[in-house]
């Protein structure tokens, strides 16, 4: 072992002239160095490049859709989510943001499903995470939380299984309802068991917000920020064949692949730039769903078919609630687009999709000209950085209120699986060349 440097603080000379304040400044700055080279610490930490491969928006989670009572108590809850980037170490995002009372996990762990649609996880793939070395968790209320990194071998397009074990859970659920996605429930701690004996299911996800992997320096994420289209609505359980997902294997597999761009969904059913729904509205969850991903790098703006539709979803309105809805919403538009460019992030806007038909709606003439007014200003030149006319790649070029029947869920306002893809398609992946 090597002899300890030693230290002499006496040989610090100060300059006559120097005054008490600057003298005692100096001083501390030194003694600081001195003691960093004594005990060997480093002069910096190494900078680990974090990208977020998986997100989901947080809201309160609605009565018909929060946990009944009897599974609050000494639960266990594994989720799967679907990763878009890979990588080969992780860390794992959770949130108590719309509770009352604290969060406390006794247990978190990670793991390789058998499959997207299984409780079941591969032997041997089971590792516990960590919160600052500690097994257990206690998030604040209106808090979220990032576990320890954990080395895990993730592949890109890949499941992942979460699994936490609680004694106890908040009566007010933190999640994202609309998982598209089967998550399993039983009761006792069983984090670590390869089979769950006959769980309860739920298509919701709790409390997990977002998966982020140790990536290439030049890595980034794309976020794609939305309502029930983005969220969705319409596509297959289990299948992950939402359009984001459909965009995330295009640029991981295609034949100019771009292995560096991840995609996350920040959609939330019902979503309105303007006002509150079953979710916070886009400008007041901006800073958490977009500003706040890891790597975050492009904006897809997909938003507004919700905040047209209330308006007259009861009954018609005068012309000036129309034009005051408008303009509204245009600003709210600019909102997004300055906020992101201070941060760096180029924003994408994504024309609405037609709804003439939907019984949820009932879009008259006055409501088809308030959409096609917001779509006239999403493809002027200028606003923002690039535009993606999901109207025109949607629409039945017979009737151009309309979604193509090849492409409507059946309710003539979601698109179908195949609706999503071509979505997805539409989308030049030149938009997200890395400079």
């Amino acid at each position: 072992m090597q002899a300890m440097t030693r230290v002499s603080l006496f040989a610090i000379t100060i300059p006559p002239q120097m005054s008490a304040k600057r003298t005692r400044a100096s001083f501390a700055a030194t003694l600081l160095v001195l003691l960093c080279a004594s005990f060997g610490f480093p002069k910096r930490y190494p900078q680990i490049k974090w990208v977020g491969s998986w997100a989901a928006s947080q809201q309160l989670a609605e009565p018909r859709n929060s946990l009944s009572a009897d599974d609050l108590h000494d639960v266990t809850l594994r989720q799967v989510i679907h990763l878009s980037m890979g990588g080969p170490e992780l860390r794992v995002h959770l949130s108590n943001r719309f509770g009352k009372a604290p969060l406390r996990l006794t247990s978190v762990h990670i793991a390789q499903p058998a499959s997207a649609a299984s409780e079941k996880i591969v032997s041997g793939s089971d590792k516990a995470l960590g919160f600052s070395g500690a097994s257990e968790v206690t998030i604040p209320v209106g808090a979220d939380y990032i576990s320890d990194p954990i080395v895990f071998s993730a592949p890109a397009l890949s499941e992942l299984a979460i699994t936490f074990h609680a004694d106890a859970l908040p009566a007010e659920q933190t999640g994202h309802p609309g998982s598209r996605a089967t998550s399993y429930l039983t009761h006792g701690d069983l984090v670590s068991a390869a089979e769950l004996p006959n769980p309860s299911r739920v298509e919701h996800w709790y409390f997990i917000a977002g998966v982020d992997v140790r990536a290439a320096p030049a890595a980034a994420s794309l976020v794609a920020l939305g309502d029930s289209i983005t969220d969705g609505h319409g596509a297959t359980t289990d299948g992950n064949d939402r359009w984001p997902d459909v965009l995330a294997k295009r640029l991981e597999g295609g034949s100019r692949p771009k292995k560096n761009i991840a995609v996350l969904n920040e959609g939330i059913g019902g979503n309105r730039l303007l006002h509150d729904g079953t979710g916070p509205n886009a400008l007041a969850r901006f800073d958490h769903d977009v500003l706040a991903q890891a790597g975050v790098r492009y904006l897809i703006v997909l938003e507004g078919i919700n905040d047209i539709g209330t308006l007259t979803r009861d009954a018609d309105v005068p012309d000036e609630e129309h034009e005051t809805l408008v303009r509204r919403m245009r600003a709210a538009y600019w909102q997004i687009v300055t906020r992101a460019h201070t941060h760096g992030i180029k924003v994408i806007g994504a024309t609405i999709l037609p709804f003439v038909g939907s019984e949820y709606y009932h879009p008259g003439p006055k409501t088809e000209a308030d959409r096609q007014a917001i779509n006239e200003w999403i493809r002027i030149p200028g606003h923002f950085d690039a535009v993606v006319d999901l109207d025109k790649v949607t629409r039945d070029p017979q009737h151009p209120d309309r979604l193509l029947p090849a492409f409507d869920c059946g309710d003539h306002l979601h698109p179908s699986p195949a609706g999503y893809r071509a979505m997805a398609d539409a989308i030049p992946a030149s938009l997200f060349d890395l400079k």
